[in-house]
């Protein structure tokens, strides 16, 4: 009696016509054909996407291959295995039985397994009395062999895609740094240009990417970006040739690290307006003959008064309390957190809460406060900057406002007002009115 290959699965689960032409593909197939069973299995998991398989789904599938004793898998060869769900929920990491089922049929529907039931749909395996297998009923692992070329080449696809999509990225990453840099230059130096618009464009170009891209999205925003980037160039480079050529970069009128106090300017995405950076701290770049004692916190208060306005109770008695206001005050000058931990980092916590406050006392004359912050945090590095200056031209901005008042009792001397303020003594007062130094 000949013996039929079972191709149906046992019970209500239905046949289906890719089920057919996926058990065609193994019956064509080459019978002298072999593949190494785990080299297989490697392509597979990184083909799974296009295939439609799970990471689950593949643990099975890890586990039914470890049934067979073979490594290299031959296509005239037995290449059926009959585990129980118990040993194989075992071997899978103690998958539960409802979840082991399930991962099964995916691996059946995508061509990685035939089933072959038997007739009560038990999985068992009939030996002669020699112990040979003469007809076994499980999971046929025929397309691994039969299909090991498609996965394969479906593996190679896959990591041709990952190549390119890593490849956008950086290409998106590069632009966008070439872009803000060179408008940033722009800005600086003054150079002739529609610097409004080009920020614009560049904004809008990079806020149209989700956080899930598709390579073809990231690629062709990278066109755009090109794009401008090459506007950008053309500018700059079209008023360097207007320039008078100096042979030696150090012998130049502008160095790349400025010193002058009105030229620092940089932003939170590397743009910010030259008006920005003057009348501030405005004092020179020389920072060794200030005082080398801390600034009083009620100096700073007096100098900044609408901090107090977001502290917890409306008051601020110590240094915690000022740093714990101008981590609410941060978000809303729209300072992004790295800017913070800069400031932080290159000031320290006490000078950057002076800053911020400083900063939020001018809001509005600042356009870009995160940009603002950053450009003093460079500066600080170097140095170049102190808290002092600009919390007196602060005091000294109040003190002129407050001119004609004080007029009528500067004779009298600085009295007690009632407010809760600090006054200013003599001495500080007599130094706030000095001449600054141009």
């Amino acid at each position: 009696m000949q013996t039929h290959l079972a191709t149906t699965p046992y019970g209500r689960r239905p046949m289906t016509l890719g089920q057919i032409s996926r058990q065609m593909a193994v019956r064509e197939s080459q019978p002298d054909s072999t593949a190494h069973k785990w080299h297989v299995f490697q392509d597979v998991r990184e083909a799974r996407e296009l295939l439609g398989a799970t990471d689950r789904s593949l643990s099975i599938l890890n586990a039914l291959l470890s049934f067979h004793p073979e490594t290299t898998l031959s296509g005239h060869g037995e290449l059926i295995v009959w585990p129980s769900n118990e040993q194989l929920a075992a071997r899978a990491n103690g998958m539960p039985a409802t979840t082991l089922r399930r991962h099964i049929a995916v691996l059946v529907d995508c061509g990685l397994v035939i089933r072959r039931d038997s007739p009560n749909g038990k999985r068992f395996a009939r030996k002669g009395r020699g112990g040979e297998v003469e007809q076994a009923y499980g999971f046929d692992l025929s397309p691994i062999v039969a299909r090991a070329e498609e996965f394969k080449e479906l593996a190679d696809a896959m990591r041709r895609e990952k190549k390119a999509f890593r490849v956008a990225k950086e290409q998106f990453s590069i632009l966008r740094r070439e872009i803000v840099k060179l408008i940033e230059l722009g800005m600086t130096e003054g150079v002739p240009g529609n610097w409004v618009r080009i920020q614009e464009s560049y904004q809008t170009l990079v806020s149209s990417l989700p956080r899930s891209a598709p390579r073809q999205l990231i690629e062709g925003i990278c066109v755009d970006l090109h794009a401008l980037c090459s506007e950008v160039r053309e500018v700059l480079e079209t008023f360097a040739k207007t320039q008078i050529p100096v042979a030696n970069e150090s012998h130049s009128g502008r160095h790349i690290q400025n010193s002058n106090a009105e030229s620092n300017i940089e932003s939170e995405n590397g743009f910010r307006k030259l008006e920005e950076a003057r009348d501030d701290d405005g004092e020179p770049d020389n920072v060794r003959s200030l005082p080398t004692r801390e600034l009083p916190l009620g100096i700073v208060l007096d100098a900044c008064p609408e901090i107090r306005e977001l502290a917890q109770g409306g008051e601020i008695r110590h240094w915690r309390d000022l740093l714990a206001t101008a981590e609410l005050a941060r978000p809303m000058l729209g300072i992004s957190r790295s800017a913070w931990l800069e400031a932080c980092e290159a000031m320290g916590e006490q000078h950057a809460s002076i800053t911020l406050a400083g900063i939020y006392q001018r809001a509005g004359q600042i356009n870009n406060a995160g940009g603002y912050l950053r450009s003093l945090s460079d500066r600080a590095r170097y140095g170049k900057f102190s808290t002092w200056p600009m919390i007196m031209a602060l005091l000294r901005a109040k003190l002129e406002a407050q001119k004609p008042a004080g007029d009528e009792r500067g004779a009298e001397g600085p009295q007690d007002s009632g407010s809760g303020e600090i006054q200013a003594s003599s001495r500080l007062l007599a130094s706030l009115q000095r001449p600054r130094a141009r």
